[in-house]
């Protein structure tokens, strides 16, 4: 089994090997593969070293599968010749997300859904992918009508440069800026460029991913995605109307036993999901719960979960050994 991962001298790729590692997928051969500049160093991967590919080399090279995180344009570019070349890709940009012909994949929902023929898979935003694991056996219980969600963004999420902004803010150093303003001691309502509605793409991923995940167009969502000065993951503030009456006891079971989830709510310990305590960590978080006393059948949850992990690394590499372990590949 030969794993391409390509981009993986980012901070997604880093993490990506980070995860094939600690999983111990079954891999033989590892193609490392990075940008031009790159081509030719080395990494190291379980003790060992390796060499970065080229695109061109990497497909040559014909590994089963390739775990994609090199940003939108270069997807766009390479992952039709290696879909050509028989290699399977999973992608974590957004260039094939809303692609009709394109499955987007949470393993924990719509893996099943898989089949050989889809060479290109694509990774869903990691807001998208954290909310939609707590919801969606809600869904399937409860039905959901209506999703109010506000998200409270990891610096890591921009990757590598805004950590260095953060970083050097902290410490009082002048350093190239990922963000047009301070991002310590500050919160930027503004993830992605601003599209004609006023909303930003990033929040429009959340409106668009989640009813194409689900299966569902009649979900309706609406979102305010924000940048904070955290590391470690992104939190999300998530009120939910269902079309059934539900009882919050009942949600609460529903959480424990979904696949992927750990309950943390006990609010007379003052326990519930934090960044700092979701960080490194594969599992999605979920907390705060309590009934919506504004309005009937309405719930409030807090979801965190580790945005480079299970929004991003995690959740593509779970794809993989699906694909593994259903013969897919």
């Amino acid at each position: 089994m030969k794993i391409a991962v390509v981009g993986a001298t980012g901070l997604v790729g880093t993490k990506m090997l980070e995860v094939l590692a600690e999983r111990n997928f079954p891999l033989t051969e590892l193609i490392p593969v990075a940008s031009e500049r790159s081509v030719g160093k080395e990494i190291t991967f379980k003790g060992k070293k390796y060499k970065v590919y080229s695109m061109v080399d990497a497909i040559a090279a014909k590994p089963q599968i390739a775990l994609f995180s090199a940003g939108g344009s270069t997807s766009l570019e390479w992952a039709p010749k290696f879909a050509e070349a028989g290699i399977t890709v999973i992608d974590n940009s957004s260039a094939w997300r809303m692609d009709e012909t394109k499955k987007l994949v949470v393993p924990e929902i719509n893996a099943h859904e898989l089949k050989a023929t889809d060479k290109i898979i694509a990774n869903p935003n990691c807001s998208t992918i954290q909310m939609v694991v707590a919801l969606n056996p809600l869904h399937k219980k409860y039905k959901i009508k209506r999703v109010v969600v506000s998200t409270y963004q990891s610096v890591t999420g921009t990757g590598v440069k805004a950590v260095d902004q953060l970083m050097n803010e902290r410490a009082g150093k002048e350093g190239e800026m990922a963000y047009k303003y301070k991002i310590d001691l500050n919160v930027i309502p503004q993830i992605d460029v601003f599209t004609e509605n006023g909303y930003t793409k990033e929040e429009m991923k959340m409106v668009n991913e989640t009813k194409k995940i689900m299966s569902d167009d009649s979900i309706r969502v609406t979102a305010t995605t924000v940048r904070i000065p955290v590391m470690g993951g992104h939190s999300e503030s998530v009120n939910i109307e269902f079309e059934n009456e539900f009882d919050v006891k009942d949600i609460f079971e529903i959480m424990k036993s979904t696949k992927g989830v750990v309950l943390q709510d006990d609010i007379a310990n003052q326990l519930y999901p934090m960044p700092m305590t979701a960080h490194n960590k594969d599992e999605v978080f979920v907390g705060r719960i309590r009934r919506d006393e504004t309005q009937p059948k309405t719930l409030n949850m807090w979801i965190v979960s580790d945005n480079l992990r299970k929004g991003a690394a995690t959740n593509a590499v779970q794809i993989a050994e699906y694909l593994i372990e259903a013969k897919l590949v």
